[in-house]
């Protein structure tokens, strides 16, 4: 129980028991990628697997970090507070950075950090920790923050801090995400709206194959991508790709690479709504061919798959998946089947068994079930 291992951890450090223990989950997307800098719709949702931190105040003014899981315990005092800091504890600094550049009273703290969210596998962890420590210090000194606003803190976090330039996604799914719910966040208003995810109930299970090829954006193909929609919106005169109405009148006149850039963000933004729509109506077998038609324009209009995620996604809907698409920015990571229960060991037995066939090393798989987003578990 990571809880306990965090509590135990903060107690051996500090010599006493921690004031609590706070979680916030990894999150995996639904459907709906690249969308969210094109101010448009994705559909995540939060995972059972979540950071834990123990903490308590210290009355010193200064914060000691310590990981569990890599055996290391960094000290620092608010010189120590650096934008581009790198090692582990920087997503825990940036958390009080970005907090007291808000303006918000944050003293010194002993923070112990547990997870078990995958690294590198696209499922969120560094937002997990991010949350996570958000929801400690904000109740640690009775800071009064609402859960949008603690979402766009831990991304100033990872943005200015860090330096990772993620969207909000996800560190509004670690935050606002609730049981057997997706959250449906308008990437431009920021609005959102909880849709019910209960697939358990429906007889059915989120499989997760996590393809092990750890996704990777030196080649610069993610910056490629984001430089072509931007191109995209000065030849058609738009603000954002959310505003293309008239798809066919936009691709006559772009450059082809260009335009299957575009047909893919516009047809995934409605591939959301059309899921949320599937959802309200408890229609799954919609909500897979849509998942399905997600990964084939990710695969050959946006050209961001590779091929264990092909295979992954396959071998799937061979084995009687109702749908399967890569999630997260591409290039490898981990793919999203909707089977029926019983089915679920049998699909996920076919994809190690091809993955073998193909030489490619061992996934790993594992169920998703729709999670709760940051709260306090002790």
């Amino acid at each position: 129980m990571l809880t306990q291992a965090a509590v135990e951890a903060f107690e051996e450090l500090t010599g006493s028991a921690p004031a609590g223990v706070w979680a916030a989950p990894g999150r995996i997307n639904l459907i709906g990628e690249h969308t969210d800098y094109n101010d448009g719709f994705v559909l995540p949702f939060a995972l059972p697997q979540a950071a834990y931190v123990a903490a308590s105040r210290r009355e010193d003014g200064r914060w000691r970090f310590r990981s569990v899981d890599l055996d290391d315990t960094v000290e620092i005092d608010a010189d120590g507070l650096v934008p581009g800091t790198d090692g582990w504890h920087s997503y825990l600094a940036g958390v009080i950075w970005a907090l007291r550049q808000a303006g918000h009273e944050v003293g010194g703290a002993d923070l112990v950090l547990t997870s078990d969210v995958p690294l590198g596998a696209g499922l969120s962890s560094s937002a997990a920790i991010e949350c996570a420590a958000l929801a400690a210090l904000a109740d640690l000194y009775d800071l009064t923050i609402e859960p949008m606003d603690r979402a766009k803190l831990a991304r100033v976090a990872e943005n200015a801090y860090v330096g990772a330039p993620t969207g909000l996604m996800d560190q509004a799914a670690s935050t606002l995400c609730v049981a057997d719910h997706a959250l449906f966040l308008d990437c431009r208003s920021f609005d959102t709206r909880q849709v019910p995810l209960a697939v358990t109930q429906a007889g059915l299970e989120i499989l997760v194959i996590d393809t092990r090829t750890r996704h990777s954006h030196v080649s610069g193909e993610y910056a490629d991508r984001r430089a072509s929609c931007e191109e995209a919106c000065r030849l058609l005169g738009v603000a954002a790709l959310r505003d293309v109405t008239d798809l066919d009148a936009a691709l006559a006149v772009l450059p082809e690479e260009i335009g299957r850039r575009v047909r893919h963000v516009v047809t995934e933004d409605r591939r959301v709504q059309d899921s949320v729509a599937a959802l309200d109506a408890d229609n799954h077998a919609q909500l897979g061919a849509l998942m399905t038609a997600s990964h084939d324009s990710m695969r050959d209009d946006y050209e961001i798959t590779e091929p264990s995620v092909d295979l992954a996604v396959a071998t799937a809907l061979a084995s009687g998946a109702l749908g399967a698409r890569m999630t997260g920015g591409g290039f490898g990571g981990c793919v999203l089947a909707l089977v029926a229960a019983e089915q679920a060991e049998a699909v996920g037995a076919a994809v190690t068994s091809a993955f073998a066939g193909a030489g490619h090393a061992e996934p790993v798989t594992f169920l998703a079930r729709p999670s709760a987003g940051a709260r306090r578990v002790r």
